[in-house]
């Protein structure tokens, strides 16, 4: 279990997550590795591309490999690139029996991958009033995740960086005044490398960190996904435990005042 207190939990509709840390199931060498860094990441929820597997259950999928009695399945539109054909896939996924959530996703540029925050906005809309869980993944842009928030997203997720860059969060700032603005949470999507990033993106306040690349395109998948772990919690605790001012010159640990003979 997350090493974090027990109460301190993150809350998305109408459901309460212990662990803080969501991750994908793309990419990995195989099945059983992705279960394994599932194991070690100590996730409570899994994002799915609708597209790219096979709900049907006909044939093996990667669902078999998932511990859906333990861990929640997050459908996500990836690969959609209009507002139309995502929200198609949220209903397909829903049909299927998947879940009335939807990790969000209408890519707007195919190089960046980076979202087209109009059709975004046009998709949420439009599955909000279906009776859709929705959580967009969006730039790290204050204005647009507060229309999401306005147009009933139930969180959103900026990107730290580009899809699968693993450069870390580039705009900190620009975290922090989502965070500071929002009434729903706020969990960084994409770009996270190594713990580190994962460590910072929690310090900034965020309430999750969401993963995929990093943790199945290491080396060791199943022990960067307990690196992945530990950061987040880290991360977590030391925002809570609130950081010390940052301080132009030094400032003794042990001053000397009041010390006799001085």
């Amino acid at each position: 279990m997350p090493t974090t207190e027990p109460s301190d939990v993150l809350v998305i509709a109408d459901r309460t997550f212990h662990s803080r840390l969501i991750v994908g199931t793309g990419k990995y060498p195989s099945h059983a590795i992705m279960r394994a860094a599932h194991e070690a990441a100590g996730t409570e929820m899994v994002t799915v591309a609708v597209r790219r597997v096979d709900i049907s259950r006909r044939s093996e999928s990667l669902l078999d490999y998932v511990d859906t009695a333990r861990i929640f399945l997050l459908p996500n539109t990836a690969a959609c690139y209009t507002a139309e054909d995502a929200i198609r896939t949220a209903h397909l996924a829903r049909e299927a029996g998947l879940s009335n959530w939807v990790k969000l996703e209408v890519i707007g540029d195919e190089r960046t991958l980076f979202p087209d925050n109009e059709a975004l906005l046009e998709a949420t809309k439009v599955l909000v009033k279906d009776g859709f869980v929705v959580l967009p993944y969006t730039n790290d842009d204050p204005v647009i995740c507060r229309k999401l928030e306005d147009a009933g997203a139930a969180a959103v997720m900026p990107l730290g960086a580009p899809i699968g860059s693993g450069l870390g969060i580039q705009n900190p700032n620009n975290i922090r005044i989502i965070k500071a603005q929002a009434h729903v949470p706020v969990i960084v999507d994409a770009g996270v490398g190594t713990a580190s990033d994962a460590t910072i993106a929690m310090e900034l306040g965020v309430d999750g960190v969401l993963m995929n690349t990093a943790i199945a395109g290491a080396e060791d998948p199943v022990r960067m996904a307990h690196a992945m772990r530990l950061a987040v919690e880290s991360g977590r605790m030391a925002f809570a435990a609130g950081r010390i001012a940052r301080k132009m010159y030094a400032s003794a640990s042990s001053p000397l005042e009041g010390v006799v003979g001085r």
